[in-house]
């Protein structure tokens, strides 16, 4: 049996988990193909016009796979911690593709909520693997495997990789240390962030991401901000950005967002403001499925050579 997994939103976060799950349950699992501008345009086919691009996104991967799986996984994405929720497009993603898409009927529809404790996700593969007639003790073992996998996910990032871009480490001897923050499901994509990730890394760059970052420096900014933010990938976004700001490893921060995006209006405007407190150059990219790359290759060379020439003085006052 195979079990389609769509290129998009939740699978730059959790697919080495869901991956290895099905695969250690027996299941044959089957990625949309990378993001393409065909990909693009059947998600936009049929998506509303106000969806911001990765929703339009999600659609096209959905409609990539359909025809080629049994299932087409579909998680309804509400909490992995007690603290924050994911997007409301997250929650309502299941009912928005099964509406917008016609003839979409083989969905594999799963509510991950552990808002009460981890032991959910336990209980909901449990739950998973009596779908596909598989026994507690097989569901066991693929669940152990499968976090494992995610565990070793996270660690490449922690050692300066960036797994999703197939960049197993870069040179810290670079002159430029940047952070390039944003949601994982649009920096990782390299169609949609127009690749610019690699881009900056080509410029002699040193590119740090949130990911990069361990979760206990993160937390430890959670208490500085008056209250924390209702959306999981936001917080990741803005105690990442407030933790740079406070230790000075790198010499300015891009953040990448989508057109439309409703959390990261508010994220970005938090991000701008203390920028300035810190004397950090703060760069905003925008994306939306019109986005060229001639407009944002001159931003990036004009942002680096700006740090450049900033950092130059800097040495040079201290010479």
């Amino acid at each position: 049996m195979k079990i389609g997994i769509p290129r998009a939103l939740s699978y730059y976060a959790y697919y080495p988990f869901f991956r290895t799950f099905f695969e250690k349950l027996g299941l044959e699992v089957v990625v949309s193909d990378e993001t393409t501008k065909e990909i693009m345009d059947m998600g936009i086919q049929d998506t509303i016009t106000d969806a911001c691009v990765p929703i339009k996104l999600f659609h096209g991967h959905v409609k990539n796979l359909m025809n080629r799986v049994d299932y087409v996984f579909v998680p309804r994405l509400v909490s992995v911690n007690r603290e924050a929720t994911f997007c409301p497009k997250f929650l309502g993603l299941p009912d928005m593709v099964i509406c917008s898409i016609p003839k979409f009927k083989n969905m594999l529809e799963v509510r991950i909520d552990l808002k009460k404790s981890r032991f959910e996700l336990f209980k909901l593969c449990i739950k998973l693997a009596k779908q596909f007639k598989k026994g507690f003790f097989r569901a066991y073992i693929a669940y152990s495997k499968a976090c494992n996998s995610l565990k070793n996910y996270a660690s490449q990032f922690l050692q300066g990789g960036i797994p999703p871009l197939g960049i197993a480490s870069q040179k810290k001897s670079s002159n430029v240390s940047l952070a390039v923050v944003g949601y994982p499901y649009i920096l990782y994509d390299p169609y949609l962030s127009l690749d610019l990730i690699k881009k900056l890394i080509s410029m002699g760059v040193y590119v740090v991401t949130p990911e990069m970052l361990a979760k206990e420096e993160k937390q430890k900014q959670a208490s500085k901000l008056r209250k924390n933010l209702f959306w999981t990938f936001s917080n990741e976004v803005i105690r990442t950005a407030y933790s740079l700001f406070e230790n000075g490893s790198v010499d300015g921060i891009i953040h990448v967002t989508a057109f439309g995006c409703g959390p990261d209006f508010i994220v970005d405007k938090l991000m701008e403001i203390d920028a300035k407190k810190y004397k950090m150059p703060f760069l905003t990219v925008t994306i939306d499925e019109h986005t060229g790359q001639e407009g944002l290759n001159t931003r990036l060379e004009a942002f680096v050579d700006m740090i450049k020439i900033k950092k130059a003085k800097k040495e040079a006052a201290l010479a």
